[in-house]
This record gives C-alpha cells, structure tokens and sequence, in this order.
C-alpha cells in the first residue's frame, strides 16, 4: 500500500474520492484543504481529510477495517495538521465510531444523532469553560455570541439592549480567524466598546463556537448554503458545555435582513434552544437612516477608503481603529 496527498484534490481524483465515500454513506465536505488516500494497485481503501485543524471525512474499505488503516490515515493528518503549527485537533465522525478514535487519542466533545466531534485534548472544552469569569449573580444570565467584523453601533445596540434585561450578559466573541479583522482585534474592540456596560463580560471562544470545528457553513456565506447549513452540533455545544455550566437561560441574537444563512441559523437557533431550556430573544436590526446598520456595509466602505460615511455608523473605539489602518482588501 501507498500513501497519496492532495492539497486538495481536483479532478478525476476528487470524483474517485467521492466515490469511495458515497459506498461509505458519507459525503464529501466543501470546505476541506488536505486529503490522504492509502492506495493499493492504484484503488482507494482508506482516506481521510483535513479542514484547518478538523479531520473528517475518514474512511475505510469495510473488507480491511479492523487492519489498522483507519489509524495510519489519521497519524498522517495529526502530522499535517502540527506542520501548518496547529495542534489542538478536532475530528468529525460517525456516533457509532466513537471507540475507534477514542482508542486513538481523541475525546469526545459533543454530537447529534447523526455526527460526533472529538478533541485531541482530554477534557478540554470543560477547562476552557471552566476558565472563563463566572461572577455569581441573582436574576437573568443571558449570553450573546458575536462576531463583529468589526464592531458596529448595531452591536452596541444589541448589546445595550440585552445588557438592560438581564442580571449578566456574556458576551462570546468568535476566536476563528478566518474574518476581514483578526480575532485578537475583534475581541479588544468588543471590549473597549462596551466598558461602559457594567454587567457585561467579554469571552473569547476558542474552537468551540461558530468555528471551523463547529460550524463551517458560517465561514462560506456567499456559497448560498442558507437552506443545507446544520448547525445543531454547534447548537448542542453552547447548552449543554456553556449554557448549563455558567448558569445561562436566555441567547440574544439580532435580526438578520441581509445574510441567508446567520437567518437560517437564528431560525434553527429559535427552534433548537428553547428545547434545551433556553430563551431565545431576537432584537430588530438597529438601522439609520432607514438603512440596517451592517458590518458589511462597514468594510464595503472602508475598502473604498469612504472614512466620513463610516463614522455614524461605527462607535469610537472602532472608528479610532479603522482610522489607524490600511484598507482592507
């Protein structure tokens, strides 16, 4: 047997991949960037592939399961995965697979009837959470998870707004960099701009909400993937290892006129939650001038170096920034 890269695969390859995945009843993800296929006399029987720091997609010919190959397929994404310098791993699968990866290394984080996401690190999702500041206090613990690409006063109207009906508002900010603004910046904006607010705490999320791990669809936007995006995993995860543990019963999430699939999501979102023993409150779009006030509207007009439209629609702390920096591309 051989081993065969692909970064990704294209073409007659990608199709003969599918193709062994479909016998498997699994199917091929969009989304991914590196595959490894075990080939013997030039025929797949074994393949798995990476997404950022996310295996899925591992397969193997059900007449040479129990031979080790699903344990070679995934050493060489742990090994493709720590060259590009990531090295806490997430790894999508089947329920019915857990023991499998379990035996190699992997624990698992959360599931739905249909996938399991197992982590590289034992317990890690526990301890990060366990990590965040969790003031106690008496009435609503309400949370919010954001965004802000960057920080617009719509944010801050939602934030206010859910700031002034609940005892505690956590305030997420996504940590996946795969936005116009870093992380880093988009988590010290959240956080200048809402100082004033003294029941609001500002997290960070690490790999656990609205990441690639998570939620991949919220990445690829403009594929038009509002009417097939599953977000239940990402869903299960916030009430079962934020909600519940930090005492959260209410989620506030602003209405969505623009963007198909974060509609889709709040629509799943106003489902799913409620079931889980938590309040969804949708907030209407703060608007000016009759306009819903986006971030999108925002780096649509940065990237045109338009700084005097920018302004009413941003608060200072983010305006001081955007004033500071070279436009986006």
């Amino acid at each position: 047997m051989q081993l065969d890269y692909a970064s990704p695969p294209r073409g007659q390859k990608l199709e003969r991949i599918r193709a062994f995945l479909a016998k498997l009843s699994l199917d091929w993800d969009h989304t991914i960037e590196h595959t490894v296929c075990l080939l013997e006399d030039d025929h797949i029987v074994a393949t798995g592939s990476l997404r950022q720091n996310v295996l899925l997609c591992i397969g193997v010919d059900p007449s040479l399961q129990g031979e080790g190959l699903t344990a070679t397929i995934v050493t060489e994404l742990v090994k493709l995965a720590v060259q590009s310098g990531k090295t806490h791993l997430f790894l999508f699968t089947k329920p019915e697979n857990e023991k499998i990866f379990t035996s190699l290394g992997f624990y698992p984080v959360a599931g739905t009837s249909d996938v399991l996401l197992l982590e590289n690190k034992k317990d890690g999702i526990r301890q990060f959470v366990q990590s965040l500041r969790q003031p106690r206090v008496d009435g609503v613990i309400a949370s919010a998870v954001v965004n802000c690409n960057p920080f617009t006063n719509g944010h801050l109207y939602l934030l206010e707004k859910a700031a002034s009906e609940c005892a505690l508002l956590h305030v997420f900010v996504l940590s996946e960099d795969r936005s116009a603004f870093p992380a880093s910046v988009r988590l010290q904006l959240v956080k200048e701009n809402t100082a004033h607010i003294p029941n609001i705490i500002v997290h960070p999320t690490a790999d656990y909400l609205i990441s690639s791990a998570t939620f991949p669809d919220y990445f690829h936007k403009e594929k038009g993937l509002s009417s097939e995006i599953n977000c239940k995993l990402d869903l299960t995860i916030f009430a079962t290892h934020f909600a519940r543990p930090m005492g959260i019963t209410r989620r506030y999430v602003g209405t969505e006129p623009n963007c198909a699939v974060t509609a889709a999501y709040n629509r799943q979102m106003k489902s799913f939650l409620p079931t889980m023993g938590i309040e969804v409150v949708e907030i209407p779009r703060y608007e000016l001038g009759g306009q819903p006030v986006s971030a999108s509207k925002v780096r649509a007009l940065l990237k045109e170096g338009r700084l005097d439209e920018i302004k009413p629609l941003v608060p200072p702390a983010t305006f001081a920034y955007l004033e500071r920096m070279t436009p986006i591309d």
